[in-house]
């Protein structure tokens, strides 16, 4: 019996043509998706798909518009193309995530890192002010406090804080500049 009669019998339900067809197609259904998917234990997870999925929709063949075999191998063709394109896709998804892991670690332990030298640059520079600037500067940047409430806090005049802050903030930025 002829793979188109087979198939139209398995649309009404044969169980008997559908093993028939099945010892007839599987080999070329086998060979095929192992010639696109290329690994044997996926081609025969995918050679089962389609084989499973000509019983479900064998009653969607149309003889007038092929054989039965093309058909067959037509939707062993995509699912293996399906498959394949899943794999590369999942296979992309993994690597960009790794890499972005990876960038991201290495990212956070720089910037950390980074972070750290500034710190203890921008501490080298503060003790080379004088104490009454650093204290100034300390209040202001640091404790985040206005110019007018150092002033208070010092007991000082808001014209000798800022004289104070405008030149320990240029030996600061002459020290940090002068190590770049």
């Amino acid at each position: 019996m002829e793979a188109d009669e087979l198939l139209l019998r398995v649309a009404g339900g044969d169980q008997r043509a559908f093993e028939d067809l099945y010892t007839l197609v599987s080999g070329p259904v086998f060979g095929l998706v192992k010639r696109v998917v290329r690994d044997p234990a996926q081609s025969e997870e995918v050679a089962q798909e389609v084989l499973l999925e000509l019983w479900r929709s064998a009653a969607r063949f149309d003889p007038g518009r092929g054989s039965a075999l093309a058909w067959v191998l037509t939707l062993a063709h995509r699912r293996a193309v399906d498959r394949v394109r899943s794999a590369r896709a999942a296979v992309d998804r993994d690597q960009r995530e790794a890499l972005r892991a990876r960038e991201t670690a290495f990212d956070q332990v720089a910037e950390e890192v980074e972070a750290g030298l500034e710190r203890e640059w921008v501490r080298r520079c503060l003790h080379r002010l004088t104490a009454l600037q650093r204290q100034s500067v300390t209040l202001a940047y640091y404790e985040g406090y206005t110019y007018r409430e150092v002033a208070e806090r010092l007991s000082l005049p808001l014209g000798t804080v800022k004289t104070r802050m405008r030149d320990g903030l240029t030996r600061l930025r002459h020290c940090l500049g002068g190590a770049a």
